[in-house]
């Protein structure tokens, strides 16, 4: 255990738990983190890094380099909040009805800041250190904004890495993977439109309602008899909206799905069967279904060398004891894929608490709070990767 390093972050981490918690107060949702940036940018340059703000709409990005070195390293923390009201009655809570930080990147970036913080007045590295401060990870696919406004042709790397907190895990524990972290994620509007009619008479309808049942049975059998049963897929129907009167047979029928899947191949074969069991369906019933597919996250990949080197530090800073190296997938998404997609890297999770702590409450949640004993321990493993990294 690095207690030299470690130490050296308690210390200073007081004012960046300060910082957090007034991102926490401020709240932002994605692609209007027109405060956080400002506040991360600033600090940014006081440190003396090159600054560049706006990049994927309010994301920022810093560059630090030392020395003569060739490696470049990026470092990505998210920024924005979630349409969430707050219940959580701490005195630093959301300012802002409807939005609040329930996913803990305000506690991503203050640990980011801290780090480049140290970096900046005591790193001892030798190439060059990009720090990426991300909007709109939340649905906003922000990543890929950035990448399309040319993060990387911009700021080259030669490898990524990110990190967020999962209650449920000892707090301070870091848990790494290999392989497939984070599932992709799709999503589907189903318009089933038939004839509608009375209520009285349905042998005169094309009743879509009747489809839509059928078809919700129907799609729970294509991962029990589609998919392999050693993959990991999902197949949600999370709304239904049709009619509105007991003796009204509508004319349509809209469903509203989520498909997730921790295999490539898999995802697209979700999609296949997807697609053509809704058309048998709707025509066996005399129904039209009109599908709007929407491509949503890529499957999260973490490469094995990069993650073998952040398994290394985790272990260097820690011990094995506060350190999982193969954790379990993840079946919610992230669009740090698409970064992953184009550089080599690894993603990895830091304990946010567990039992009856305050830190155990799941994110998204309107009690969450991130905790802040971890704002200097995830700034002291970006220090010691960042040296490691680049030397």
């Amino acid at each position: 255990m690095n207690t030299t390093l470690l130490d050296d972050l308690h210390a200073q981490a007081d004012a960046f738990i300060d910082i957090r918690r007034d991102i926490h107060r401020h709240p932002e949702l994605g692609f209007d983190e027109h405060r956080t940036s400002a506040l991360v940018a600033e600090r940014l340059e006081a440190w003396g890094y090159a600054v560049e703000r706006g990049l994927g709409g309010t994301g920022v990005v810093g560059r630090l380099v030392r020395g003569s070195g060739e490696r470049r390293l990026g470092l990505r923390a998210d920024m924005d909040a979630l349409p969430i009201d707050e219940a959580t009655g701490l005195d630093y809570a959301s300012e802002h009805g409807g939005v609040m930080h329930a996913c803990g990147h305000d506690g991503h970036t203050a640990m980011l800041l801290a780090a480049a913080h140290h970096l900046a007045e005591r790193g001892r590295f030798n190439g060059t250190l990009n720090l990426i401060f991300q909007p709109a990870e939340e649905g906003g696919g922000g990543a890929l904004r950035m990448i399309e406004q040319g993060l990387f042709d911009k700021y080259p790397c030669d490898a990524i890495f990110a990190m967020h907190n999962m209650p449920g895990l000892p707090q301070g524990r870091l848990a790494l993977r290999e392989g497939a972290a984070m599932a992709s994620s799709d999503y589907a509007t189903v318009t089933l439109t038939g004839i509608g009619g009375h209520g009285a008479m349905p042998h005169r309808a094309a009743d879509p309602i009747v489809a839509a049942a059928s078809i919700v049975m129907a799609l729970q059998t294509v991962v029990s008899r589609n998919i392999d049963p050693l993959q990991m897929a999902v197949v949600t129907v999370g709304a239904v909206h049709a009619g509105k009167a007991n003796n009204v047979i509508p004319q349509s029928a809209t469903l509203e799905l989520s498909v997730r899947a921790l295999d490539r191949g898999v995802r697209q074969h979700l999609e296949e069967r997807i697609k053509a069991l809704i058309a048998a369906q709707a025509e066996s019933f005399g129904v039209k279904a009109q599908i709007d597919w929407r491509a949503g996250y890529a499957v999260l990949v973490n490469t094995p060398e990069e993650t073998a080197f952040a398994r290394e530090v985790a272990l260097e800073l820690l011990g094995p004891e506060h350190v999982t190296l193969q954790a379990l997938a993840v079946p919610g998404s992230e669009d740090f894929a698409f970064m992953l997609e184009r550089v080599p890297g690894s993603y990895l999770l830091i304990g946010n608490g567990e039992g009856d702590s305050h830190g155990a409450c799941m994110v998204h949640n309107p009690g969450y709070d991130f905790n802040d004993g971890n704002v200097a321990v995830g700034a002291a493993y970006w220090v010691l990767l960042t040296e490691r990294f680049l030397n």
